[in-house]
């Protein structure tokens, strides 16, 4: 398929993981003079159960993860938004015995949908990633963990995952048809 046909990337859908990237850095920055000389690492069923030494690197782990995803989730983006559509592919004729391995969307809109939750998901990690900046970003050693911790860090990924999902089935459900939304 030419590339004039191909949806353009979707930058405003990027935008938003962008923002919640940049704040945390600028969040993290502003913050890590004022960080004890131990940052919690890891946090279990009782709370903060590993630590670190203060360090550019280990306070500033959630953010190098939150940019790896969105780094990925772009990638991934882009890559579905390149991939032969199913519809493209039965009408080029059989192809290679690879060709069928692929799980590849239904029609060019259907991978711009896709495309928008990926990016939607990569933005709802993020959002994850911010609430646990937020125990190991404290001002104190502190090994409790705030109750509210844990549906802060699900609840977004949870939600960013089931749009995929849904986006995904209804491709599939309306058999990748142009129209179907």
């Amino acid at each position: 398929m030419s590339d004039e046909l191909r949806p353009r990337f979707p930058w405003l859908w990027l935008l938003p993981g962008l923002v919640v990237l940049l704040g945390t850095t600028i969040w993290g920055i502003a913050v890590y003079s004022g960080l004890p000389e131990r940052l919690p690492q890891h946090f279990g069923p009782d709370g903060v159960d590993a630590w670190a030494e203060k360090s550019v690197a280990a306070a500033f782990v959630p953010v190098f993860v939150q940019a790896g995803v969105m780094v990925t989730m772009a990638g991934t983006a882009a890559a579905i938004l390149r991939v032969r559509t199913r519809e493209e592919a039965a009408a080029a004729g059989p192809g290679s015995a690879w060709a069928s391995l692929v799980n590849r969307p239904g029609s060019r809109a259907s991978a711009l949908r896709v495309a928008k939750a990926t990016l939607f998901l990569g933005f709802c990690i993020g959002l994850t990633t911010a609430a646990a900046c937020a125990v190991m970003w404290r001002p104190e050693a502190r090994t409790d963990v705030p109750v509210l911790l844990l549906p802060a860090a699900l609840l977004p990924v949870l939600a960013g995952t089931a749009v995929l999902i849904v986006v995904a089935v209804r491709d599939r459900s309306a058999g990748g048809r142009a129209g179907a939304r």
